[in-house]
């Protein structure tokens, strides 16, 4: 593993912080709770980054990049976040939904939605979760139907669920059943559709952190052209994989007050004995534990920089950052609260320590154990694609999707 930059990185690095320093707000914009922030204000960044090159450096030239390789992306990103810069409404659809279109699409599609989305323009959504699949993408039971008119239309009927952003999305991908009687990896097809079409219904969840980040979306006699076909039909498991490996990237770890805040936070409490917190010594352990974790997370992270650095492919232990990450930041968040004792109860940010981050952390972290994947899901690649232990059993594998058991 090599910590260092390379000469190239390093001049890389040194003209990414110049732009920065240049064009960067300087003043944080608050988030409104919604998963967007201050939409204009995300928009006018992104495409300051967009006409400068910087929004999707490994983009080919012709889409709007630099054609540059992962590590830059890296570089910037490390850059970018010594910023205050407004939230990012973008990630999904930048990370996971346009890439896939881009792999699978026609060139007038791509040419109509790249340019778009790169200069924030246009904002998409990832429509896959159903409320009888959960991280069991290949469970979906939307349907989408070919249209019996000769127009080679479908129409799409059914549920998605936790889809974050689709209240303010533009445009989403959306994976449908289209052969009820293939086993559930072999019959299903992906298409991109029009968030504003009148089939389309967004409920917004609400959130026990006060927020709406994700949504209930129901689709309703939903018509698509063929055109809107992402891939083959019936191949819409591989067409997900794509957009799944691109979510294992974008999602990645999980942001929060971490061991040092609680550090800097429990020096100033008193404890039962009158003695600051910090002078605990279960306390003291625990600070260890999540200090050892977090070293180990930031040299996880070294390992994929040296293979992007070598022009290597990283390994499914990127999977290791979320699973361990977003289980700390639930632990430090409740250890904080009860640091805190009767003043955990406070949360306004005018009166909570760090500006109520502890208390956001209790209240997001139990979902980013959900989001792009759950523990279970992220473990189960670990245990296979790292320590290569054998694979769970299918019992479906073979069976048609209309003969799997629902539990009604």
């Amino acid at each position: 593993m090599d910590f260092n930059d390379t000469p190239e990185e390093a001049a890389y690095r040194a003209e990414v912080r110049a732009w920065l320093e240049a064009n960067a707000p300087k003043s944080a914009v608050a988030d409104d709770g919604e998963g967007g922030g201050s939409m204009d204000a995300s928009k006018a960044w992104q495409a300051k980054k967009a006409a400068a090159g910087y929004a999707c450096i490994t983009w080919p030239k012709e889409w709007g990049g630099q054609g540059g390789n992962p590590l830059q992306q890296v570089i910037f990103n490390q850059e970018e976040a010594k910023h205050p810069i407004p939230p990012n409404p973008f990630t999904i659809g930048l990370g996971m939904c346009v890439p896939t279109v881009a792999t699978f699409a026609d060139a007038e599609t791509k040419a109509r939605f790249v340019g778009p989305a790169l200069r924030g323009e246009e904002i998409w959504c990832q429509l896959f979760s159903e409320p009888s699949g959960g991280s069991d993408v290949a469970a979906a039971r939307t349907k989408a139907v070919r249209v019996d008119d000769g127009s080679g239309d479908w129409i799409i009927d059914g549920q998605k669920v936790w889809t974050t952003g689709a209240q303010f999305s533009n445009f989403g991908i959306v994976v449908t059943r289209t052969d009820m009687d293939a086993p559930k990896h072999k019959g299903m097809t992906m298409f991109w559709v029009d968030m504003s079409d009148p089939g389309i219904e967004v409920r917004p969840i609400h959130q026990m952190s006060g927020g709406s980040g994700f949504n209930e979306v129901f689709f309703t006699g939903v018509r698509v052209k063929d055109s809107q076909r992402l891939g083959a039909v019936n191949d819409g498991w591989k067409v997900s994989l794509v957009t799944l490996m691109n979510e294992r990237l974008a999602v990645g770890g999980a942001s929060g007050a971490g061991w040092s805040q609680f550090m800097e936070a429990a020096r100033g409490i008193t404890g039962v004995d009158g003695r600051p917190a910090l002078k605990d010594q279960a306390l003291r352990e625990k600070l260890a534990d999540w200090y050892v974790q977090a070293e180990g997370l930031k040299h996880t992270r070294n390992r994929t920089m040296t293979a992007l650095s070598r022009g290597q492919t990283p390994g499914p232990e990127s999977s290791i950052g979320k699973v361990v990450a977003a289980t700390q930041m639930q632990d430090l968040g409740n250890e904080a609260l009860e640091m805190l004792d009767q003043y955990g109860i406070i949360s306004d940010p005018e009166l909570a320590p760090l500006r109520g981050a502890f208390h956001a952390s209790v209240m997001s972290a139990p979902g980013l154990r959900i989001a792009g994947g759950t523990d279970e899901i992220l473990r189960n690649i670990i245990a296979e694609r790292v320590l290569g232990l054998p694979g769970d059993i299918r019992v479906d594998k073979d069976v048609a999707f209309k003969d799997l058991p629902t539990g009604r």
